[in-house]
């Protein structure tokens, strides 16, 4: 039988001393340095020997877990046309963020950043009847999408691997069982790979549909902000609901009165206005806090049946002076629409908002009052509570309107979530205060609903002979992203320190030396070690100092480390240690195979 093992004598493998200059993580400059992956253009990477075995096991495991709930895997291309894109909006909705190409006919093309629309045409060619559901389809497959700018190696990336699976049933209940079953499949799934992970509550976005979570991977080079309550449940901060405030009593607060304010465009400068010019009687200061702000925002929205382009809608949103405006979470209140600062022009379209001093008078229901015929709409952040009072513009310049009290002095059109969440605002499930952290995403599942059957007509007949559209769902894991995000977690200042169950090899084998008695011993030691199944990286390189050799093994991060060197010459010992240091000992040559492989048994 011949040998298994990887002689690194003859891999295709060569380690850095240096940390790439671009590169701006800890896994990064690891997997570069360590020969796992090189970099041929911003965001892009090409996979080398070690690389793709740590890959090919972190797939193993997902496709075992995906076997587990009798997921069934297809293989998609990358290269997809815009017909079905365009029929769900997603040609447009995806913006700067896909690839977008032409062939020789000039018909249009994408590489795609995931595959929905292509499942779905899948099914829907193939099941014609209720019979046929449920099923669940993934695959394993490159995807590609334009970031601007690529970041943290594999963590953020134009190319990357990633699983996506789909559940197609009859009816809702059948998508919340898939939903349970793929949920808890990921669970599995991030446990065995050993990657740390909260389940946060997420909003869909692009994605559509309705119920969605996101695995996130508790890092501080994660780009996601998770909010976490005393409780132990967690939010995505654009899925973050403020709890609802109570009414308060406004019976005892004065009249609206309009009061000059000069120069006071700012909070800051109104704040400072305020206290000088109209001190309150009790001797409070006004702050911040006692201020409400009117943001002008345009919603960029695609075009619809009353709409045969896309159209920009401008929208009013009022929010606590001492806040500041969160553009992601307010842009995912008008999700699949997306969201910017009006500008100069917009403005000017509007002669009734005077930049600096706009309030509710000329805006959503009492605007009709001002005698304006199309009022902008008019949101208020949750943290507005009704019967509060407030420092607001006056739609004068240099003025202000102070004690004007929402539900009394004015209305609003609905309400949002807008302000940045900070430490100490409540939690959505009253059990205290959040706190917060940083995270990477790692996977995401979606109860997408009918979004994407209804877009694309995908219709069975149910147990009455009806065409009825399927209810689906979406279950995405990072594959590669993964992968670094062990690699961020599972290192120290040497180098890589892989959990064994995605190590490139299960013991890292080193002849140190040049007697030949050691590299006799580490020979029958490889040999012993093969026959029981365990995998090995063998550094048998002749002409390599020990000293590289075990800056190199620190480097590659084999969880368990097998020494044949000056000891094995002198007295037959084996040195046998664990990449992090939490093992060691010596043992006889004739029993390290045995050795070894009760360490393997232990750590898997």
């Amino acid at each position: 039988m011949s040998s298994q093992a990887l002689r690194m004598s003859s891999l295709f493998l060569r380690t850095l001393r240096e940390d790439p200059a671009d590169a701006d993580v800890d896994s990064a400059k690891l997997l570069v340095r360590a020969g796992y992956i090189r970099k041929t253009s911003p965001g892009i990477y090409a996979w080398l020997p070690l690389g793709l075995r740590v890959l090919a096991k972190v797939e193993a495991i997902i496709r075992e877990e995906m076997s587990s709930i009798h997921a069934q895997e297809v293989h998609f291309p990358a290269l997809l046309p815009k017909a079905p894109y365009e029929a769900t909006h997603r040609w447009e909705e995806y913006g700067d963020n896909i690839f977008r190409l032409k062939d020789r006919h000039e018909a249009d093309y994408l590489l795609a950043p995931t595959h929905e629309e292509m499942f779905t045409l899948l099914v829907k060619d193939m099941y014609s009847s209720y019979k046929d559901l449920p099923v669940n389809l993934y695959q394993i497959q490159t995807k590609y999408r334009d970031e601007f700018r690529p970041r943290a190696g594999l963590i953020r990336g134009r190319e990357f691997i990633m699983k996506d699976g789909y559940s197609f049933t009859i009816d809702e209940d059948g998508l919340k069982t898939c939903y349970n079953d793929e949920r808890n499949a990921y669970q599995r799934i991030f446990n065995r790979l050993g990657v740390k992970y909260v389940i946060v509550h997420a909003v869909s976005g692009p994605m559509g549909g309705s119920e969605s979570e996101e695995f996130l991977a508790p890092l501080a080079i994660g780009e996601d902000t998770f909010a976490q309550a005393p409780s132990g449940k967690a939010w995505n901060v654009e899925a973050l609901t403020t709890p609802a405030m109570q009414d308060v009593d406004f019976s005892a607060t004065p009249s609206m009165k309009a009061l000059k304010t000069p120069d006071s465009t700012t909070i800051d400068s109104l704040v400072s206005q305020a206290n000088a010019l109209h001190p309150r009687e009790d001797g409070r200061a006004w702050t911040a806090a006692d201020t409400l702000k009117n943001v002008i925002i345009v919603v960029k929205h695609a075009e619809d049946k009353d709409h045969d382009k896309p159209w920009r809608e401008l929208v009013a949103i009022g929010v606590p002076g001492d806040r500041q405006v969160d553009m992601k979470r307010l842009e995912a209140q008008f999700a699949p629409s997306e969201i910017e600062e009006a500008s100069p022009d917009d403005l000017r379209k509007h002669p009734e908002l005077v930049k600096g001093y706009i309030g509710p008078k000329v805006l959503g229901p009492q605007a009709e009052h001002a005698g304006i015929n199309e009022p902008i709409t008019y949101l208020l952040d949750h943290h507005v509570a009704r019967g509060t009072a407030w420092v607001t513009g006056a739609d004068h310049e240099g003025t202000h309107v102070f004690n004007a009290v929402y539900g009394r002095d004015f209305e609003a059109n609905g309400s949002v979530e807008a302000v940045e969440v900070r430490h100490g605002d409540m939690s959505p499930d009253g059990s205290g205060p959040l706190s917060f952290e940083r995270g990477v995403e790692i996977g995401q599942v979606f109860q997408l609903g009918l979004k994407y059957s209804k877009a694309l007509d995908l219709k069975v007949l149910n147990e009455n002979g009806k065409a009825v559209p399927v209810w689906m769902g979406c279950y995405g894991i990072g594959v590669s992203r993964v992968l670094a995000c062990i690699a961020e977690s599972h290192h120290d200042d040497k180098g890589l320190a892989w959990p064994v169950a995605v190590a490139p090899a299960q013991v890292h084998v080193l002849a140190t030396g040049k007697d030949s008695k050691v590299f006799e011993a580490a020979e029958q030691l490889v040999d012993e070690l093969e026959q029981r199944g365990i995998e090995i990286l063998f550094d048998d390189r002749a002409k390599v100092s020990p000293g590289v050799k075990f800056k190199d093994s620190e480097l590659l991060g084999v969880p368990i480390v097998a020494i044949a060197g000056r000891d094995t010459a002198a007295n037959g010992t084996i040195e046998i240690r664990d990449r992090d240091g939490s093992h060691s000992q010596s043992v006889p040559v004739s029993q390290a195979a045995q050795t070894i492989a009760d360490r393997v048994a232990e750590l898997i």
